[in-house]
């Protein structure tokens, strides 16, 4: 698919429709970079666009604090593969332990990997976002189609909206 074959969203659009699907979506992939390769890995997005910040609670082992650390430019990339909705968005992160936060972001999910928020080895994600890139296309049947009729006219299929914006 190129990029012929979406609607382009307006600065506004793709800033608002990056933000609200980040929120939606939750589970995203943050990856960060070691000094030889990129390393991903699924985590729980707390959105705060009000704040401009994108949170999330970690351990403090692993390896993605040090790699932070040295190298603090992330990526995130949240997929609604059901909803043919993507997201990436690059920022700033950094680590604290600002325990009001983190018992304010607290939720009982975080029970899986922690008995309470006052377990002194959570530590607090803030990604300060810089930019962010959207593509929103519509279900998989309504693509499918569109292909079809695509392919049997030789015309180019409009496959939905995709937007870049700074954050």
């Amino acid at each position: 698919m190129t990029d012929d074959n979406n609607d382009h969203l307006s600065q506004d659009e793709a800033v608002d429709r990056i933000w609200k699907l980040a929120e939606k979506i939750d589970i995203c992939m943050f990856t960060t970079w070691d000094g030889e390769q990129q390393r991903s890995r699924p985590m729980s997005a707390r959105v705060r666009r009000d704040e401009h910040a994108i949170y999330f609670l970690t351990d403090l082992e692993g390896h993605k604090l040090t790699e932070i650390d040295k190298f603090p430019h992330v990526s995130l990339a949240w997929a609604d593969n059901g909803g043919h909705k993507y997201v990436v968005i690059a920022g700033e992160a950094e680590v604290s332990n600002d325990r009001d936060k983190i018992h304010e972001l607290w939720e009982a999910f975080d029970r899986a990997w922690w008995d309470d928020e006052h377990d002194p080895r959570i530590r607090l994600l803030k990604v300060t976002p810089d930019d962010g890139e959207v593509w929103d296309s519509p279900n998989m049947l309504v693509s499918g189609a569109k292909m079809l009729v695509a392919a049997a006219t030789g015309a180019k299929p409009e496959m939905g909206e995709t937007g870049k914006a700074e954050l």
